[in-house]
């Protein structure tokens, strides 16, 4: 019931911000509509769509539009329901350690409601109300506020991914806080392992600053590739724009996004490859992270693929034949953002995977929890006496002669043991 009362809300108010609830006295005659086709209006994504109109004002529910609003609301439900029912387990404990902790995992579940906050109503918007929503897309993905208002559709598939990955991360770390309650006989006490958060020291707070960079700039990368979608239409792009796409774009951002939520798995799944396997995939990541982090020499730069040094250079005025290509924007934070979480982050992370793969994951190992073996109190209150009597010890060696063990009354008698 939490989960959909914050949910409701959400949604309430993204309906208002964003203009498909408008509230106001109408001396209209009440009517209640769907509109099948776009008919002159290019937005085809908002069709089918629900028009309610009454005495209390105007409902508009287009249909991309509506079905990313409830999904996002979904999501700042359950987040904002996590966080408050970690608060609650904050009352609750005495210990120092686990309250800190808890309180690390109640900023966790609040996550998802802080990412959907920046781009409330930004879907549907048709005034200014979501500009600044639309503004921020628009700085992080390299595009203009008056382009994302014309292609809507761009804005529904930033919240839905963000919103999904958001989740995925309140996952991972919610997870890490589900040690305390191992430990304080909550919930799982009778579980064998516990999840211990790490140390909040100064490592942790380099390996969980540098996650959240790569996470950010492999969403906004990989997102940058549906934005050139607006002005390149995929059906006419050329193979090598696609080939960027795919190879310059997709691959550095998954693994910048997949390093972040899962930096032990990842670790040890480009660790465990075979070798060929390995240095196919270390060269494309070295090439990848080249191109995006120094430079893509001409005829390349001048059929689309270039990077922060092609930039740079055209920055400084000059030609084409040093590979120099214009920016799309010189916006001062939109640049920043382009440069520092995408060039420089994603693809400098792609050249150290290649090169060093263990020491590229070291520092995010940094703000992973522990797996430790979880003791049993013999306390019945937490049901550790009761698994204890429940378990037979093992004996401290083997007869030498399997004849002298006695046999099992229930296979003694004819019964198939398992």
């Amino acid at each position: 019931m939490m989960a959909v009362f914050f949910a409701v809300v959400f949604a309430l108010v993204s309906m208002l911000v964003g203009d498909m609830l408008i509230l106001t006295p109408l001396h209209a005659v009440p009517y209640v509509g769907i509109l099948w086709t776009p008919g002159t209006n290019p937005q085809w994504w908002n069709y089918p769509g629900l028009l309610v109109v009454g005495g209390w004002g105007v409902l508009t529910l287009p249909f991309l539009p509506t079905w990313t609003m409830i999904f996002v609301s979904v999501g700042v439900g359950i987040g904002i329901s996590a966080a408050v029912l970690l608060a609650v387990e904050l009352l609750r404990m005495r210990h120092r350690a686990a309250a800190r902790s808890t309180a690390v995992g109640s900023a966790v579940g609040l996550t998802p409601a802080m990412i959907a906050l920046v781009t409330l109503g930004a879907c549907c918007s048709t005034g200014a109300a979501a500009a600044a929503g639309i503004g921020a897309v628009a700085q992080t993905t390299g595009s203009t506020t008056y382009t994302l208002v014309s292609n809507s559709w761009y804005l529904s598939l930033f919240q839905v991914v963000v919103m999904g990955i958001a989740l995925i991360a309140q996952e991972q770390l919610l997870f890490v806080t589900r040690g305390i309650f191992s430990r304080t006989g909550v919930g799982v006490a009778a579980e064998s392992v516990s999840v211990a958060p790490p140390p909040l020291d100064r490592r942790f707070v380099a390996g969980a600053v540098l996650r959240v960079a790569l996470l950010v700039g492999g969403i906004t990368w990989s997102l940058a590739m549906f934005a050139d979608w607006i002005t390149v239409p995929p059906q006419t792009a050329s193979a090598t724009v696609w080939v960027s796409w795919i190879v310059q774009y997709q691959l550095p951002a998954l693994l910048a996004v997949l390093a972040a939520l899962f930096p032990i798995a990842m670790r040890r799944g480009i660790t465990g490859l075979a070798r060929s396997w390995s240095l196919t995939l270390r060269g494309v990541l070295l090439v990848t992270g080249v191109s995006l982090a120094i430079w893509v020499p001409p005829p390349l730069s001048t059929w689309g693929v270039y990077g922060l040094g092609n930039e740079l250079l055209g920055m400084l005025g000059l030609s084409a034949g040093w590979g120099a290509v214009v920016p799309l924007t010189t916006d001062g934070l939109t640049v920043a953002l382009r440069w520092g979480f995408q060039y420089l982050l994603v693809g400098g992370f792609a050249i150290a995977v290649a090169l060093a793969p263990r020491r590229a994951f070291e520092p995010l190992g940094w703000s992973v929890g522990r797996i430790a073996p979880l003791p049993i109190a013999p306390d019945a209150k937490t049901g550790g006496a009761a698994i204890a009597s429940s378990v037979t010890p093992l004996p401290s060696s083997l007869p030498a002669d399997p004849r002298s063990v006695s046999t099992p009354p229930a296979v003694a008698s004819g019964v198939r043991g398992p």
